[in-house]
């Protein structure tokens, strides 16, 4: 059998509820050269028996049964691992894709001549779509770019998704498994090793916000993640480029309200690290509130912030 052009990874973990309509939006593709790996993370529902299904339906389908959890991280180095195309995109369970998804990620992979391509993303909300940036055009970013503006959160994001990746990137790179947010740990590489990366303005991507997912859930520990991953990646990327400093600044303060954002419920719980990530923000207030390139609403949350964190609190959860 000859290999496919391009390998669609997809981890699952009882996904049952949505899984048909991801899996549909992904064997319509109008790009037919493609295989799809499904990583079944030892699912107790009846995700394993639709995947099943599936795969007598349709032989580009190949089924790995995990047997037992053990993270995403683990589900997609085990889906690399199997990858049999020059080509590697990842699709979560409870997303899925516009039918030219892969076509168009190709298209401008092979358009600029790049080992990587990323495309915009609609965000899906109570079933409401909403695209999440306004791009006009297609174009091409050094890796330096992009990985600024992955920091500024510009049009660039550290999703795994959403981006077509030559599999040779991924030679030594693995995803950090018992991990949460490990897509920050593997993405501005990913970019680094790609040297040039195509970016599409349009969005072919559906994601899904759905209750109990990793971000909607409630807080335990492993969210801390965010900030470790976010930290790392802080160190490694201004160790290649002096001149983002600035930049992964904004990153890490993005990170720590996100993180308190999440905590916001359980605050008794971890006051020692609530305290420690406002410290960390009012410490670099002045940094973030002289840097042009922040954007306006987290200049808006240091100044809360400085004021009374209750009152950042009562504003975060007005108009979040």
């Amino acid at each position: 059998m000859n290999s496919p052009e391009i390998s669609i990874i997809i981890p699952i973990y009882n996904a049952d509820k949505y899984l048909r309509q991801c899996l549909d939006s992904v064997v319509n593709q109008t790009f037919k050269d493609i295989e799809i790996i499904c990583i079944d993370d030892g699912s107790s529902d009846n995700s394993l028996q639709i995947l099943k299904e599936y795969r007598q339906k349709d032989e580009r389908i190949i089924l790995v049964d995990l047997k037992q959890n053990n993270g995403i991280s683990n589900a997609r180095n085990e889906g690399i691992k199997f990858a049999r195309g020059n080509y590697i995109t990842f699709v979560d369970s409870d997303d899925y894709i516009e039918p030219d998804y892969i076509e168009y990620l190709y298209s401008i992979l092979k358009t600029f001549n790049c080992k990587m391509s990323v495309c915009i993303h609609n965000v899906i909300k109570k079933g409401k779509k909403k695209k999440v940036f306004d791009i006009k055009a297609d174009y091409k970013l050094s890796s330096q770019e992009c990985i600024k503006r992955l920091l500024y959160n510009d049009g660039i994001d550290t999703s795994a998704w959403a981006k077509l990746y030559d599999k040779t990137l991924f030679d030594n790179i693995k995803y950090p498994e018992g991990k949460l947010f490990e897509d920050i740990a593997i993405t501005y590489k990913l970019f680094i090793k790609s040297k040039e990366i195509a970016c599409g303005h349009l969005a072919k991507y559906n994601y899904v916000i759905r209750e109990n997912s990793i971000v909607t859930k409630n807080f335990d520990k492993s969210k801390l993640d965010l900030v470790e991953m976010t930290d790392n990646m802080a160190a490694d990327i201004v160790s290649l480029f002096l001149n983002l400093k600035k930049a992964v600044l904004r990153r890490r303060v993005y990170a720590r309200f996100s993180t308190l954002n999440q905590m916001a419920k359980v605050d008794k719980k971890n006051s020692d690290k609530i305290k420690e990530m406002i410290n960390f923000i009012k410490k670099y207030k002045w940094n973030i509130l002289a840097d042009s390139n922040v954007p306006l609403r987290d200049k808006f949350a240091v100044l809360l912030i400085q004021i009374n964190y209750n009152l950042y609190k009562y504003v975060w959860r007005k108009f979040k």
